[in-house]
């Protein structure tokens, strides 16, 4: 995980808490390894996972499942993020 989560309530009441994900693998394409990193904005709704998103911390390693979708930005800009439906802690951190 990268940054700091950020948790902001809608006025039907529900928690809404986003942060950014960061992803760094090697992976083998066309017969070649090759390091890929990305990262994605993560969205997650809802107060059944309150108390994992309070022991998020930056560098802290996660597995997120949940579906893509565009989110627009008062520029009119798309972006891609994840709307995280299941969430869990790994045992371990990435340095930064």
């Amino acid at each position: 995980m990268r940054g700091t989560p950020r948790t902001r309530v809608t006025p039907a009441g529900i928690p809404i808490t986003s942060f950014r994900l960061q992803h760094r693998s090697r992976q083998r394409e066309a017969g070649y390894e090759r390091e890929v990193l990305c990262s994605i904005g993560v969205v997650i709704a809802g107060e059944e996972w309150r108390d994992v998103l309070r022991e998020l911390r930056q560098g802290s390693a996660v597995r997120i499942s949940g579906f893509l979708s565009r989110a627009d930005n008062r520029q009119g800009e798309y972006r891609l993020v994840l709307h995280g439906q299941r969430i869990e802690m790994i045992d371990q951190e990435f340095k930064q």
